[in-house]
């Protein structure tokens, strides 16, 4: 959904501390295990309310026992990518590789970004020059590590990112919703997606990590298209260790950037586990619509467990995910499973809508008016106005004169009165605070 963007450049150039600095985390792909530099990482990144994906990727390296699989990697990371981030290191200067690696990119014809790493500040500007040699368009200063350089490139990077919230001319036929599976290993999303069309489509067996790639499937339900994605299952961290393993969950995160609806799947019979809440959490970062299965539901009912206690206290687990509707199913016998659609029409709906400019900022000067925010250094944070930046998910943009005064409690409760007076009560919504821009002084 997202544009995406990749970040290539050789070994040790920072292209980890620069994906760890835009997602906000430090969840690099970093490991100790052999081969695992051949795989991408995605996380999501915003600027200025502009979102985008981001995939780290291998060093780019020929010589090396895995530079055939690394470069196919590279490859299919900028292959899908909306912008290349060229990163350089600005310590070690010009290599043999980064001219192969321009080389690479120039043959793609991809919009391209090109970023001299390890710049710590202006005195070091005079690393560049040597990079210059390549023959590129404007190349940027930056520290990933210490923020120097970090804002201009921002601008720059979300400046060539293309527009997505573009509506289809009315001759054109709707896009299929995108709804992703997605859980822990045999938790019965390839069971699932076999219910749901009616047939053997998926391999299924109790072995886990039968699935190993993300598999789209076309499907129509009651005049409407959808695009099925059965993925992995998502194991923690500590327990991935074989690489192919490590990929397919890559490849299972990389889906939930482009669907439109995360159907995410827990083995009722085995309880709400710790990984369930992570893989929600995942779904939720990502700014999907969420759907909480309660799948094995024939198994679990064995238990004499009530399905509304159950149900119940996954609310109450998945608290972050409150606003998510949940339903318990049964792939064996088909429980619950008529009702999955539905569902996922009404969550689609709302992780479209778009609300009237006029009519959002009545309510703001409502929910202001009712509950003003709190004093910033014994003056009012005032609120002026808001304006929807995006659909799926909702995303809003509160201008004030104070942003960083306004307290993420106050945050949510204006999300809070939006989901109430809106009608958005099963999609995630994004708020952003931004400081309104001055006038200038008349003359």
């Amino acid at each position: 959904m997202d544009p995406l963007v990749a970040i290539l450049g050789r070994p040790n150039a920072g292209k980890s501390t620069l994906f760890n600095r835009l997602t906000r985390s430090r969840d690099a792909l970093v490991d100790d295990l052999p081969g695992v530099t051949r795989d991408r990482h995605y996380g999501h990144a915003a600027w200025n309310g502009v979102s985008f994906g981001v995939v780290d990727t291998g060093g780019f390296i020929e010589g090396d026992a895995f530079s055939e699989e690394i470069r196919r990697q590279i490859e299919q990371a900028a292959s899908e990518a909306d912008l290349l981030v060229l990163l350089f290191d600005g310590r070690a200067g010009l290599s043999p590789f980064d001219r192969d690696l321009v080389d690479l990119v120039r043959r793609m014809e991809k919009p391209r970004l090109c970023v001299v790493n390890k710049i710590d500040g202006p005195r070091d500007e005079v690393r560049l020059a040597e990079f210059h040699r390549l023959g590129l368009e404007e190349i940027h200063p930056l520290s990933a590590e210490h923020r120097y350089g970090w804002n201009d490139f921002l601008d720059a990077l979300v400046a060539r990112l293309p527009t997505r919230d573009v509506p289809p001319a009315p001759e054109q036929e709707e896009r299929p919703v995108a709804v992703a599976l997605v859980g822990r290993p045999n938790v019965g999303k390839s069971s699932l997606i076999n219910r749901i069309l009616g047939r053997e489509r998926m391999i299924v067996s109790p072995i886990p990590g039968t699935t190993r790639d993300a598999i789209d499937i076309d499907h129509e339900c009651g005049g409407r298209r959808y695009r099925l994605v059965d993925t992995a299952g998502i194991r923690r961290k500590s327990a991935v260790e074989a690489r192919l393993e490590k990929f397919s969950v890559l490849k299972a995160l990389q889906r939930l950037e482009r669907c439109d609806i995360a159907l995410i799947v827990i083995d009722a019979s085995e309880g709400i586990v710790e990984q369930d809440l992570t893989i929600a959490g995942y779904a939720l970062e990502r700014g999907c619509g969420c759907i909480l299965l309660a799948n094995k539901w024939d198994l679990a009912a064995r238990e004499r467990t009530s399905e509304k206690a159950f149900l119940d206290q996954l609310r109450e687990r998945a608290g972050f995910l409150s606003f998510a509707p949940r339903l318990a199913v049964s792939a064996r016998t088909g429980k619950g499973v008529g009702k999955i659609f539905p569902l996922v029409d009404r969550v689609a709906a709302q992780y479209a809508a778009r609300i009237p400019t006029g009519r959002l900022n009545r309510l703001v000067a409502e929910a202001v008016a009712r509950n003003a925010p709190p004093l910033h250094r014994g003056r009012p944070v005032k609120i002026y106005y808001a304006t929807q930046a995006a659909t799926r998910p909702p995303s809003f943009v509160v201008f004030a004169n104070h942003p960083p005064a306004l307290p993420s409690s106050y945050r949510r409760y204006l999300v809070n009165r939006i989901r109430e007076e809106t009608g958005l009560t099963a999609t995630p919504i994004r708020l952003w605070v931004r400081e309104r821009e001055r006038r200038a002084a008349g003359g």
